[in-house]
């Protein structure tokens, strides 16, 4: 079997640094050491650990060759798991339930990514998820972290993402050619639906809810049919759907903000960590 020098996750890590912060000189104070120190430690990772050259010299300037390019993604994710494995075997006391409290949205979209990497993480923690619409979460005082969807300007707790509102219906259907347009949207406490329809009346656009459900599968399950175009975020789309706007005659829609809000009376180590999983996915 053929043998392989490790790599040491300091030399991985300093290396980061440098990549990040543009040059050894700052990457040395961000990794508590030397500039001499740095050099040496990159001249052993260079030479001795992937024998390739990493870093392109043009005076105090340099840029990454393109293994150090292809080292780069393997070191991040190398240091990611380090500090996953280390975090969760030193931290024994992660353990309890956390209660989050998410729109049917973005469980399909975004949660399965974030669940998966906290699980792996931390393997005591129980997660319960609870799906409702937005205007019933904010109402709820049991849950550990909520994520609702929030107009412009009335943002509360953390934003997550903003996002635009956007048009679509199914590929090879025409229901935006129909008289009067037939919409699948949430039931009426949403207000995207109320967006999307006042936006329609300021047109004089005719239409009519012909679907409504509190469950986005359902809704998209109707426009995949091709028997109504909805109105959702621009993330949420399939590759089954298409976004339609101004050229099919319908109005430009504004943008949503996506917000995480944390229960103050419930809070705890396991509570924030995963709140930070939660606000890292959704930047993905």
């Amino acid at each position: 079997m053929a043998s392989y020098p490790s790599i040491d996750s300091e030399l991985l890590r300093t290396f980061v640094a440098i990549a990040d912060h543009g040059g050894f000189t700052r990457a040395a104070e961000m990794v508590n050491r030397t500039q001499s120190a740095v050099s040496m430690q990159m001249k052993r990772l260079e030479d001795d650990v992937v024998q390739r050259p990493l870093f392109v010299r043009d005076g105090r300037q340099f840029s990454l060759t393109a293994e150090g390019q292809l080292l780069l993604g393997y070191a991040r994710r190398i240091l990611k798991l380090h500090s996953e494995v280390m975090t969760s075997m030193r931290a024994p006391h992660m353990v309890g339930t956390v209660r989050i409290g998410t729109p049917d949205d973005y469980v399909m979209r975004f949660m399965p990514g974030i669940l998966s990497r906290f699980a792996q993480a931390y393997p005591l923690v129980q997660v319960e998820l609870h799906c409702e619409p937005s205007f019933q979460l904010l109402q709820r005082q049991d849950l550990d972290l909520t994520i609702v969807t929030r107009e412009p300007g009335t943002e509360i707790g953390q934003l997550l993402r903003q996002e635009r509102i956007v048009w679509a219906e199914a590929h090879g259907f025409s229901p935006h050619e129909q008289e009067p347009l037939p919409l699948a949207m949430f039931n009426a406490q949403c207000f995207c639906r109320s967006w999307a329809c006042n936006a329609l009346d300021a047109m004089e656009r005719e239409y009519r809810i012909a679907y409504t459900s509190p469950s986005l599968s359902a809704i998209m399950a109707v426009v995949s049919a091709g028997l109504a175009i909805t109105a959702q975020l621009q993330s949420l789309i399939t590759p089954d759907m298409r976004i339609i706007g101004t050229a099919e005659g319908l109005p430009v829609m504004p943008s949503a903000s996506i917000v995480l809000l944390r229960n103050s009376q419930t809070q705890s180590q396991v509570t924030e960590t995963l709140a930070e999983q939660i606000v890292e996915g959704f930047r993905l």
